[in-house]
């Protein structure tokens, strides 16, 4: 049994990826205690960040009959999920006040994106790639400053960054499946159906939180422009508008983010 605190503080903590990526049996969160602003997480060796560069592109669809192109991918993917992972902790422990639910909801979602690191792990590891391998950048890390309440998460991370998996985890997928590899085709399957749950809470708990007066659109509009976040990365190149379905969303939203 593990406080949610204790847990999360361990996760941002740990110098180790075992320990980024356990995940009690049993939580409870009966102490959330004072509310704790994380500036930075502490990294395993040869997991610190790196400086993103023009260079540092995903290697373009047309490659990905090249396994080592794949893993490029996947290896960028994986970064992104631990990133999710050290983001929701963080999450946890600045807002201790939040709705009981909303922190168990984002427990359930946080452990979720353990195993999706997990997964892309086990994959690379097919590919004869290490995480770690390749470089992982700051990303979500810089956006932390704006997250000034359990609303601006949903707006960024649930409502923006996973959002935009709805549509990039099937892009992915497609074109794996195209050149034949269904292994990295079946994972990226799995991404999307999680996503879609993730969203649907952010969706959920915007709704609950947003003024009564006030649309979903226009305060998901707002709570992003203090940031470098603009509402077009929420979704990819081409907009999976079926999974938006699935996770809830309303026909306006859908319509709205089209047009972007």
């Amino acid at each position: 049994m593990m406080e949610v605190r204790e847990w999360a503080i361990s996760i941002l903590a740990a110098d180790c990826l075992e320990a980024k990526l356990f995940a009690p049996v049993i939580l409870i969160d009966e102490h959330p205690g004072p509310a704790i602003r994380w500036k930075e997480p502490t990294r395993p060796p040869g997991m610190s960040f790196s400086r993103h560069t023009k260079e540092d592109k995903l290697p373009p669809l047309h490659e990905h009959g090249q396994s080592d192109k794949v893993a490029a991918c996947l290896h960028r993917f994986a970064g992104h999920e631990l990133l999710a992972v050290e983001i929701m902790a963080y999450t946890l422990l600045a807002f201790p006040e939040a709705p009981k639910n909303f922190r168990r909801g984002l427990v359930h979602t946080l452990k979720e994106e353990q195993e999706h690191v997990r997964l892309y792990i086990n994959r690379l590891a097919q590919l004869n790639v290490s995480f770690g391998d390749q470089p992982l950048f700051r990303h979500f890390w810089k956006h932390t400053p704006y997250i000034h309440t359990p609303l601006d998460y949903i707006c960024m991370m649930s409502l923006t960054f996973e959002m935009a998996n709805l549509d990039f985890a099937p892009i992915y997928g497609n074109s794996f499946a195209r050149h034949g590899d269904h292994a990295s085709a079946a994972l990226m399957a799995k991404i999307l159906k999680d996503e879609i749950h993730h969203v649907g809470f952010g969706w959920n708990w915007l709704k609950r939180l947003k003024k009564e007066q006030q649309s979903e659109w226009t305060t998901w509009q707002q709570q992003l422009l203090p940031t470098l976040v603009t509402p077009r990365r929420a979704k990819g190149f081409f907009m999976n508008e079926k999974s938006r379905y699935e996770a809830g969303l309303s026909q306006e939203w859908i319509d709205n983010l089209a047009k972007l």
